[in-house]
């Protein structure tokens, strides 16, 4: 049987909707400059509570790190990064129901009303916790409007001989977001925690104002009804496996982590069961909320396939390398643990600077030659880089951890502009906004897969010999056996945490009482720059290359998948009386079995 390149007759609609006269040749950028700035700020929030909160929770009275707390730690870290997952896919086929603009312009509104209430904050303790954490859902709600439709309006405004520019600013805005938020909430937060959720205040209601006055809808509009029984399987089963995975990191019982126990196991089964049922129901309903028919287009199953496999090897990495930096590195080059959080971030600006670089160059490129080189070359130089960074010596030189840092922003980039515009130029027109949610949803669920398998494996290998290392560094400093039998055998994650929070590890493992009782040359070796990371360096070494060997994988399938994509491919939406012309152009190009 001979294998078509793309299927001879594409996917259309039966009546589709154009809404809106033809845009002059000045709307694209200014759609780009708006749809740019929503994906920014929501990027820029994803990340900017991870360095923030040692002053969040300083600021409302709770420390993260006490066993009954955990639950604020992690829905803190990953709450807002679930919802988006969730949701994308839905709030992008409403898009094509009602019209892009409407519900991206809904998010820029809802994104900044619940960023206010977040500033506003006036309980203390629990209450302020709980507040904290759903006024955050709510806010991720209002990004997963932007992120869903962000791809879809540029798409519709560009021609496609620019995408490639278009989405890969915009995709290079997306990817260097999540890091510097990391620098501006370790600026900001040390001033007033509750500035890291105000400065996005004024961003939102520039965009929200801009977005109403400028943005036009121009895709097409396919009137349907909403797939209820989809979207709830589909949503309470993405949210129990991502509740499974993220409790699965935690002590459960004896053990160092939660795989055992019977809430993760009885989550994931029910979570995969749901899945089950969604995939079932998608091929029965008559309107279904995921375009399953999309994936027979191969340059969009391949793309979405790829973005999986990316998101998956570099998830957990921006928590393995900050980890790195404020648990060892940093400390031993004379920072103080509180000071850490900050300095991480900037330590991490040459990776912002190669996606920042790379990403719009990439895709221009990608305009001219098509995705495939440039997708798969970049995951290529992806794996690369990882490799190189289990090279470097835990005490690096800083000059050869920023270049190879460069190196992997430029690499990432690389593949997630291409892959986006080859992605969003395989879709049918009246599909874009599901299209686009359907690989938002893959790529932002990957991430939260990749942070349960990175601190796996980095616990799995922490387990091995930190314990005995951590046992014999405090007795010999003075603290009681017993004291030190007991710290070095509380779970690694909770090591981890402490570190990644800016805390001095060990004051949190030994206690405040015990160190009290010691001598001040004692105290000044456990309390001081170097003793914790001495003791971690050989662990995290073994963890932190299992993570790596995981994500170079990873990469390589990553890959793998997007160079089965084909040539260049755009998606033309032909009459039938072109029927013919789109054989011969379908026999040329690349697409589906």
């Amino acid at each position: 049987m001979t294998e078509l390149a793309q299927p001879t007759r594409p996917i259309r609609p039966t009546r589709a909707e154009t809404t809106g006269p033809a845009p002059s040749e000045g709307y694209k950028w200014t759609a780009l400059f708006v749809s740019t700035l929503g994906m920014l700020m929501a990027t820029i929030d994803g990340s900017i509570v991870l360095i923030a909160m040692p002053d969040i929770f300083r600021g409302i009275g709770i420390n993260p790190l006490e066993p009954g707390n955990t639950f604020y730690l992690l829905w803190m870290i990953l709450g807002f990064l679930v919802v988006t997952s969730v949701l994308v896919v839905t709030l992008g086929r409403l898009g094509d129901i009602y019209g892009r603009v409407r519900v991206y312009n809904l998010g820029f509104a809802v994104f900044t009303f619940f960023s206010l209430l977040l500033t506003i904050t006036w309980t203390h303790g629990h209450a302020a916790g709980i507040w904290l954490i759903t006024m955050r859902i709510f806010q991720a709600v209002g990004a997963a409007m932007l992120m869903a439709n962000s791809a879809a309006i540029l798409t519709d405004a560009f021609p496609a001989n620019q995408r490639g520019l278009a989405l890969g600013v915009n995709q290079a805005a997306a990817f260097s977001g999540s890091f510097i938020g990391l620098v501006l909430g370790g600026v900001l937060a040390p001033i007033n925690w509750r500035l890291i959720f105000l400065v996005s205040v004024p961003v939102g209601l520039l965009g929200t104002v801009l977005g109403y006055l400028k943005l036009r809808e121009l895709g097409q509009r396919r009137p349907a009804g909403i797939d209820w029984p989809g979207n709830i399987t589909f949503g309470f089963g993405l949210v129990l496996i991502m509740v499974g995975i993220t409790y699965g990191i935690e002590p459960y019982g004896h053990s160092n982590m939660g795989w055992g126990n019977p809430f993760v196991l009885g989550a994931l089964g029910v979570g995969l069961a749901l899945m089950a049922a969604f995939c079932v129901i998608e091929t029965k309903v008559a309107e279904p909320m995921f375009r399953l028919q999309l994936f027979k287009i191969r340059a969009f199953s391949s793309g979405v396939f790829a973005s999986f496999l990316a998101a998956l090897s570099r998830g957990g990495l921006m928590f393995m390398l900050v980890i790195w930096l404020q648990g060892i590195w940093l400390p031993l080059h004379g920072y103080d643990f509180a000071r850490t959080p900050l300095w991480a971030g900037i330590a991490m600006i040459p990776l912002t600077l190669g996606l920042l670089i790379s990403g719009p160059i990439t895709g221009i490129l990608s305009d001219r030659y098509g995705a495939r080189p440039f997708a798969t070359g970049g995951m290529i130089g992806v794996g690369i880089s990882f490799g190189l960074l289990e090279l470097l010596p835990i005490d690096f030189p800083y000059w050869a951890f920023g270049i190879l840092l460069f190196l992997t922003g430029l690499t990432m980039a690389a593949f997630g502009s291409p892959n986006r515009t080859g992605v969003m130029n395989s879709l049918p027109p009246e599909h874009r906004g599901a299209g686009s949610g359907m690989n938002s949803t893959f790529q932002n669920s990957a991430q939260v897969f990749s942070i349960g398998i990175f601190f796996t494996l980095m616990i799995v290998g922490l387990s091995s010999t930190l314990p005995h290392s951590l046992y014999q560094g405090l007795v010999s400093n003075g603290v009681p056996a017993a004291t030190a039998n007991r710290a070095a055998h509380l779970p690694p994650v909770s090591t981890l945490f402490a570190a990644f929070l800016g805390y001095n590890p060990i004051a949190h493992l030994v206690g405040s009482g015990t160190l009290s009782h010691l001598t001040s040359a004692q105290q000044a070796v456990l309390n001081g720059h170097g003793f914790f990371p001495k003791i971690i360096t050989a662990p995290f070494r073994a963890g932190l290359h299992a993570a790596l060997d995981f994500a170079i994988v990873a990469s390589v399938l990553a890959a793998a998948a997007s160079w089965t994509r084909g040539a260049m491919y755009v998606h033309k939406d032909l009459d039938t009386e072109e029927a013919e012309v789109a054989s011969a152009y379908v026999g040329a190009a690349d697409g589906v079995e």
